[in-house]
């Protein structure tokens, strides 16, 4: 789950070439192409082209995606431009699935792509923001169907996917081992000692990521509300410059587990989504339906992100009093042991995160509030 550039605006997004996107979309659709005007999409270096009358059959508009320029953004590796081609190619060309836009035309020696428009679709973020949680929208349970839906599809296909894209070495997303490494440095440091039974636990947790067994499939990477458009009860996910052959339930840790715009998530069992990602999932990995398997294996996606997270201790501990990232440190440790505990996954590692917790609101008074003060998806800022 990758999170944004400190200061987005400070990021500069030079606009592609004009006449180099109607040559290349005049080369796509096999008949001249004229842009109408450009819409920088902010903040990020997308935009949506807008096509001049187009003829029938073409589209009135695409979104164009290319590299930041700035080098604190994270869209610098022109092989995430190469990954997320080959994974939109690879579920709309060789799955046939619909979960995703189309890729429509690339032009890689620019590290450009310019994919299906799914407007008049809404990044579920801007909904949950601006109508909140309560009652869930359609739109959450469709993000979390989705999710669902693109692991049961993917699962048992990485040979196809990894000749569109071929494996580059450690994942620089799921980084668990080092993550854990330096959550339990931190700990100590603020008392908080990792037990020795929880060490097995630890060994056991790794070896699931790491193996995933029949849970292994293609995720996106940063599966957050702002990557999925959402329309009513449908919807399509987007980004997937992070994509990879992973564990699945990597993906449904944001649901669980507030991400780095919010404070608090949903209750996923109350609210049903938990059930309808594991239907759906099902569909493709039976294995989803056994309480164990899913438990554990979601117990050990949930308290990696929480060891994640936990590596920005010193960060957030020299800053202000007050500082809504302190907040969301405790929330997303707490959130993260209370999905272990509630799947009996665990428990001895779990106990450690929520001890972490606790130690930090000691050491961060601001930040010992009831999480239930706090409805579901309130935004960090």
């Amino acid at each position: 789950m990758p999170t944004p550039p400190a200061d987005p605006s400070a990021t500069t997004f030079p606009l592609p070439d004009r006449s180099g996107l109607e040559a290349l979309l005049t080369k796509a659709f096999g008949v001249p192409v004229v842009l109408d005007r450009l819409e920088h999409l902010a903040p990020w270096a997308v935009l949506r082209a807008y096509l001049a009358g187009p003829e029938a059959g073409l589209p009135a508009s695409v979104i164009v995606k290319w590299l930041r320029s700035h080098p604190s953004g994270l869209r610098m590796d022109a092989g995430q431009v190469v990954t997320e081609r080959a994974a939109l190619r690879f579920l709309s060309e060789d799955l046939g699935l619909g979960l995703a836009p189309r890729v429509l035309a690339d032009d890689m020696a620019a590290s450009l792509l310019v994919l299906e428009d799914l407007t008049p679709r809404t990044p579920l973020d801007q909904v949950l923001r601006r109508d909140g949680a309560a009652p869930p929208p359609a739109g959450l349970a469709a993000f979390a169907r989705a999710l669902g839906e693109l692991g049961a599809a993917t699962a048992g296909h990485a040979e196809p996917y990894l000749a569109r894209q071929p494996a580059v070495g450690p994942d620089p997303m799921y980084a668990g081992a080092d993550a854990w490494r330096r959550a339990m440095e931190y700990g100590a440091g603020f008392g908080v000692a990792l037990p020795g039974p929880a060490e097995a636990e630890l060994a056991r947790l790794l070896a699931e990521l790491a193996d995933p067994g029949p849970f292994l499939a293609l995720t996106n990477g940063d599966s957050e509300a702002n990557n999925f458009l959402a329309a009513g009860g449908d919807g399509r996910l987007i980004d997937f410059e992070f994509a990879d052959y992973r564990h699945t339930l990597i993906s449904a840790v944001c649901l669980y587990v507030p991400g780095p715009a919010w404070l608090t998530v949903s209750d996923p069992i109350a609210t049903g989504l938990e059930a309808g990602y594991r239907r759906a999932l099902a569909r493709g990995v039976p294995e989803a339906e056994d309480d164990h398997l899913f438990g554990f294996g979601l117990a050990s996606a949930c308290l990696t992100w929480a060891a994640t997270r936990l590596t920005r201790f010193p960060a957030l501990d020299a800053r202000a009093p007050g500082e809504r990232s302190r907040l969301q440190m405790v929330f997303t440790l707490d959130a993260a042991a209370r999905a272990a505990e509630e799947h009996r996954a665990l428990p001895h590692l779990a106990g450690w995160i929520r001890r972490a917790a606790q130690a930090l609101r000691r050491r961060w008074p601001d930040t010992d509030v009831e999480r239930t003060a706090y409805p579901a998806y309130v935004p960090r800022r």
